[in-house]
This record gives C-alpha cells, sequence and structure tokens, in this order.
C-alpha cells in the first residue's frame, strides 16, 4: 500500500495568511484607535476635573499627588462636604451675632449711638462700623458682661475712662478712626486678649499702664506715627503678633527680645535700615515682614535654614499725595490707602501660610546694595 501524498495549494495558504495578518492589523489599528479614545477621555476627564477644582477654589496639593492628578478620593465631595461645613458655620455665626447679646450698627446715617443702648447692660458684645459716630458714652462703665468691643472705621476722637470698667473685656477693636490717644485706664482690663489700634494715623505713644494687659497675645497699632515700640508692649509677655508696620521707628530696641514667645512681627514700611541681633533671641518667632526700602544690613543667622523664621523683606513703593488736595481729602486718603495696604498684607501673609514654604526673599533697591557694598568697604 503506498503512501499518500497531500498536495497544497501554495495560492490557497498565501491567501488564507494575508487574511489573518489584514485581520490582525486591523485588529491592531482598531486597538490604537481605542487606546487613543481612552487616554483622551481621560485627559479631558482630568482636565474638566482640574477646571472644577479651580472653581471651586480648592488648592492644587488637595488633587495632585506626585505630578498626577489624582480623582479617586471623591476629591470634590469631600470639598463640598467641607464647605457646607463651613456655610454651617458662618450661619450658626450670624445667629449668634443676632442674639440678644450681641448689639451691631452701621451705616452713615448714624451719628450717635440710640438712647435705648443704655438700658441693654447684658449686652456682651457691641459690633459697629461705618458710622460717623464719634464720641463712646460713659454709661459703657454699666456693660459688665461685655466681651468684644468691635468698633472699626468710625469717627471716634477718644475713648472714655470708663472703658477701664470693662473687666472681662477680651477685644478691643478701635482701628481706621480719629484717635490721638488711648485712656491709661485701659489697663485695667485685665482680661484683654487682643488690641487693636491700627489706622488712626495719629497715635504716637500707648500709655505705661498697658504694661498690666497680661492677658494680650494680639497687637496691632500699625498706620499710625510711633517712633518707637511703646515700653508697655515690650512688657506683654503673653504676646505672640505684633504689627507696628506704616509707622516711624527706625530702630527696634535692644531688648525686643522680651518678646520671649513673638511667633509674628510685621515691620513693613517704617525707616529702619538694620536689624538686631537680639531678634535671634526671639525663638518662637515664625514670620518677620521688613520693609526693604531702608535696610543696609541684617544679622546673616537670620537666614539660616535651621532657624523656624520665614523672613520676607520687600521693597516699599509708597505713593505720593498731590499738593493740590486739601488736609480732609489727603487724610481721608491716606487712611483709605493705609486699609488697603493692611488688606493686602494680611492677604499675603495668608498666602505664605497656606503654602506651608520657608521663603527668603531679601529685596533691595541698588541704592541700597551700593550702601551696603560701601558699608562693607569701610
Amino acid at each position: 500500500m503506498g503512501h499518500k501524498v497531500v498536495v497544497f495549494d501554495i495560492s490557497v495558504v498565501r491567501a488564507l495568511w494575508e487574511t489573518r495578518v489584514k485581520k490582525h492589523k486591523a485588529w491592531q489599528k482598531k486597538e490604537a484607535e481605542r487606546l487613543e479614545k481612552s487616554a483622551l477621555e481621560k485627559i479631558k476627564e482630568e482636565w474638566n476635573f482640574v477646571a472644577e477644582c479651580r472653581r471651586k477654589g480648592i488648592p492644587q496639593a488637595e488633587y495632585c499627588k506626585n505630578g498626577f492628578v489624582d480623582t479617586s478620593v471623591r476629591l470634590l465631595e469631600r470639598i463640598e462636604r467641607r464647605s457646607l461645613a463651613a456655610q454651617s458655620a458662618l450661619s450658626k455665626e450670624r445667629d449668634k451675632r443676632s442674639s440678644e447679646f450681641v448689639f451691631e450698627l452701621s451705616g452713615d446715617h448714624w451719628k450717635e449711638f440710640p438712647d435705648s443702648l443704655k438700658e441693654q447692660t447684658h449686652l456682651k458684645e457691641w459690633h459697629i462700623s461705618n458710622t460717623l459716630i464719634q464720641i463712646i458714652p460713659k454709661y459703657i462703665e454699666l456693660f459688665q458682661a461685655m466681651r468684644i468691643l468691635d468698633l472699626p472705621k468710625n469717627q471716634i476722637s477718644r475713648l472714655p475712662a470708663e472703658i477701664g470698667c470693662l473687666k472681662n473685656l477680651k477685644e478691643l477693636n478701635v482701628s481706621f478712626n480719629h484717635l490721638k490717644s488711648i485712656p491709661p485706664e485701659l489697663g485695667d482690663c485685665e482680661n484683654l486678649e487682643k488690641l487693636d489700634c491700627s489706622g488712626n494715623l495719629e497715635l504716637t505713644e500707648l500709655p505705661f499702664e498697658l504694661s498690666n494687659l497680661k492677658q494680650v497675645s494680639f497687637v496691632d497699632i500699625s498706620a499710625n506715627k510711633f517712633a518707637s515700640v511703646p515700653i508697655c508692649v515690650l512688657r506683654m509677655s503673653n504676646l505672640k503678633w505684633l504689627d507696628i508696620s506704616n509707622n516711624n521707628l527706625s530702630d527696634l530696641p535692644q531688648d525686643i527680645d522680651r518678646l520671649e514667645g513673638l511667633q509674628t512681627f510685621l515691620l513693613y514700611k517704617n525707616k529702619l535700615t538694620y536689624l538686631p541681633y537680639a531678634l535671634l533671641n526671639l525663638k518662637k518667632l515664625t514670620l518677620l515682614v521688613v520693609s526693604g526700602d531702608h535696610l543696609v544690613e541684617l544679622p546673616t543667622a537670620l537666614c539660616d535654614s535651621s532657624t523656624p523664621l520665614k523672613f520676607v523683606s520687600l521693597k516699599d513703593n509708597p505713593l505720593e499725595n498731590t499738593q493740590c488736595q486739601d488736609g480732609d481729602e489727603m487724610m481721608e486718603s491716606e487712611r483709605d490707602r493705609q486699609h488697603f495696604d493692611k488688606e493686602f498684607m494680611k492677604a499675603y501673609i495668608e498666602d505664605l501660610k497656606e503654602r506651608g514654604l520657608i521663603i527668603l526673599l531679601n529685596i533691595l533697591s541698588s541704592t541700597d546694595i551700593k550702601q551696603t557694598e560701601q558699608s562693607k568697604a569701610t
């Protein structure tokens, strides 16, 4: 019995392989298109997600990890829940302010306090702003439950001595008024924690009696005419925040290190030419803001990366008042400018804190650099 020989038509085999090759190439093309389309969809999804985050004010650090957009943790839902919680807290705060213990007054149609106020001695908070009120009544001494006296942007020209009777007062804000002095009796408010006298433009000193305020942790006397750091401030042992920017300081006291707990020190827009080495003894100081316009030297140890200090030196560009303005218009313009500067710096500092960076910026004008070189040469 002989062997059977199977004979194949080569054209059939070739046609079969060509068909398979075509199918494989078609599959490869289709797969490539699918992957490309999938990548585009992913990129589009991430882009829309980032745009939504930016629209809602979500910091990039919260939706990026190692340079990649992370959309797997339901970030938007978490942020929205946080936003709702914040809105709820704000609503509660509004409800609190509308409570029977809080008095609010605003608007330039108010030139004096309503007569009915003297009968509401149970009040714990006054929030009065943007009025034409000039005098705080003496009957304020009757408000023994007072905790917060918030009186910004009015026309107040003096504070009554009776304010010293408010033994439970914790916060006093008389910023952007027309005060030229602070009554020494304020030193009797032994529980005071926050004092804001900024933007009055004419304050030159604080009474020594304020040395008794041992609970004060926040003092803002910016935008006035202080030629030196008040002695009473140096004796506020619990002080953590001191803003004395926009004044006439030419130097700092050598015993500035008495403020051992100081964490934030704002000095911008003064006339400082140097910083004392005593600043190095402030071990808790994390934020120092100094106007660089007049600085010609500073302790080099301030730049040591091992210190907790965030040192910011800003070049000052003050606005000039035109000579054609009369006195009142010039004063109001200056007050508005100081208020704008203050709000801008607050936003700047908050941005620094939010980013959590250690920043060292020493921006000096060319004149300052020349002066520095000359001082080194001599």
